[in-house]
């Protein structure tokens, strides 16, 4: 078995890689996301080097969405009229080929968000990331005890449940939390990297959904990996963030200055990737 040293030399060049590819192609990640979340999740997307836009409206769809690198799709305000655009962007996606991301934000709060999401999840996302809650719940498709978007369970607990959705949906699942779980139904991947004040800040979940696109975007064939490196290259800059802040408003604002400021050496220093298993 491989030492944990071991581990995070196999992942850190590749995490590296994958930003500095990002940083260099700019990718352009259409974000049909949430009210709360617009502001951060542009910021991250451009901080990182990728380039978002937040084109939502079902009419600009057919037009805008097939020039995009990726999609990320966010149901946290979700409203009837917005779900015709999250559907038409997403099957179209998929119909060219494009990665896309799935956030079923609090999708258990109500019976109509758990179908919207179910809907969702037919157009064939390439990742679903949520946290325990929200992977327990779409993988049960049914709603369960539920705190808005925050979670009731720990990461870890939903590995089964991240597998099962995996397996039946054929998208990588994600479920973030103080150890972020990464699986394509056969191999679970743990991302140590992050830190607690970030679950202070509101919309890091819906950011680090649309850091995940743009990693997708640069390498869709390994949708795995590139899951993977977004989410460590998010925690790393949480973690950077932290020793400057004085509590969570200061540290949205040196995350985002930490993630543009990322070199290699502090990446690689700063990995911590494990397999489970």
């Amino acid at each position: 078995m491989e030492s944990k040293s071991e581990q995070n030399e196999e992942w850190s060049s590749g995490v590296w890689a994958h930003l500095a590819a990002v940083r260099r192609q700019s990718p352009l990640v259409q974000c049909i996301t949430n009210f709360v979340s617009m502001d951060l999740v542009a910021n991250t997307l451009l901080s990182a080097g990728a380039s978002p836009a937040m084109v939502h409206s079902v009419v600009e769809v057919p037009d805008f969405t097939p020039h995009i690198h990726a999609l990320c799709v966010n149901v946290g305000t979700l409203t009837p009229d917005w779900l015709p655009s999250m559907k038409a962007a997403a099957e179209l996606a998929s119909k060219l080929g494009k990665p896309w991301v799935l956030d079923p934000a609090a999708v258990s709060c109500s019976g109509f968000r758990l179908n919207a999401c179910l809907e969702l999840v037919g157009f064939e996302p390439t990742v679903i990331k949520g946290n325990g809650s929200e992977i327990i719940a779409l993988s049960s498709a049914s709603p369960g005890q539920t705190k808005g978007a925050d979670s009731s369970h720990e990461s870890t607990d939903a590995i089964e449940a991240a597998k099962s959705l995996s397996l039946s949906s054929g998208a990588v699942v994600a479920v973030s939390g103080a150890v972020d779980i990464v699986t394509d139904g056969k191999q679970v991947i743990g991302v140590h990297n992050g830190t607690k004040m970030m679950q202070k800040i509101t919309a890091t979940g819906c950011s680090l959904a649309g850091l995940i696109a743009a990693f997708l975007a640069i390498d869709p064939l390994k949708p795995l990996e590139a899951t993977v490196s977004a989410m460590s290259i998010f925690g790393i800059a949480g973690e950077l963030g932290e020793a400057m802040a004085k509590g969570p408003a200061s540290l949205r604002m040196h995350l985002i200055d930490s993630l543009y400021g990322l070199d290699e050496t502090t990446v690689l220093n700063r990995v911590n990737i494990t397999r489970f298993g």
